[in-house]
């Protein structure tokens, strides 16, 4: 049974965590894989949404603590893992497509980066959140902790380092972990559907909201082809298509052109 399941259904392709006897928690294979199967999904211009998720009922409750004996017994062994860490993390943030996570149960250590790089949080009502990495005495490096205050701001992401604590879904709401909350059980139907209004809008336009929100997370002026390519969809077929729609009061099939 492979540790990452990737399932699609038209534009909408669905990541799933899939170790759950160990609570979907992230060994390097998992890693490595998530990080390939985004690679992949990243080049296919045909994609609208992706939803990532964990099999049974826990989202990610952290990092395979039974590898760090083995894989991260030293500065060396370490920091070779954290590269594989930082590549997925880094295609996460990067990622083009719109991306959905749906979270029951547990949301632990690198299941809240996983979260807070997904750009809707739909989370189950009994979910559960923390960072308490303070407690097994290793830290967030630099590329981790750097993603981690572009999602949450700086104080918030201190303060859960800090206390290292797990809390509830609320909690998580106001700190910006989660966006959305649900009945339990109900986060990967919500995710559907709030995959499915995504896939339903111009492909082309979500794609660009990302980068421009992405670009602008750096504080070097915007350039002319900066703000010229903000005006680049009113060349665009899905443009037209949308325009004509809304006049003929009838929905639009963007195609992504």
């Amino acid at each position: 049974m492979s540790a990452l399941g990737v399932a699609r259904q038209g534009g909408i392709v669905t990541v799933t965590l899939n170790r759950p006897e160990k609570l979907n928690v992230l060994n390097a294979d998992l890693w490595r894989s998530v990080g390939a199967a985004l690679t992949e999904l990243a080049e296919d211009d045909s994609i609208r949404c992706v939803i990532l998720t964990g099999a049974g009922n826990h989202f990610c409750a952290g990092g395979d603590i039974s590898e760090f004996q083995t894989l991260r017994a030293d500065p060396d062994q370490a920091r070779a893992y954290a590269k594989l860490m930082y590549a997925t993390l880094t295609q996460l943030e990067n990622f083009p497509h719109p991306l959905v996570a749906a979270i029951e149960g547990r949301c632990i250590g690198g299941g809240v980066e996983l979260a807070c790089l997904s750009d809707v949080r739909i989370a189950g009502a009994g979910a559960t959140f923390g960072v308490p990495i303070n407690k097994l005495g290793f830290v967030m490096s630099y590329p981790e902790i750097g993603a981690f205050i572009r999602a949450l701001g700086r104080k918030a992401a201190v303060e859960i380092l800090l206390e290292g604590r797990i809390f509830g879904v609320d909690e998580a709401k106001g700190y910006g972990i989660v966006s959305r909350i649900v009945e339990d059980g109900q986060a990967l139907i919500e995710a559907q559907q709030a995959a499915e209004r995504i896939a339903a809008g111009a492909p082309l336009v979500n794609r660009w909201h990302k980068k421009f929100a992405r670009r602008l997370d750096d504080p070097a002026p915007l350039t002319d082809a900066d703000l010229a390519e903000g005006f680049a969809c009113f060349d665009t077929e899905d443009y037209q298509t949308g325009i004509a729609a809304f006049v003929n009061k009838r929905s639009p099939e963007f195609k992504g052109r």
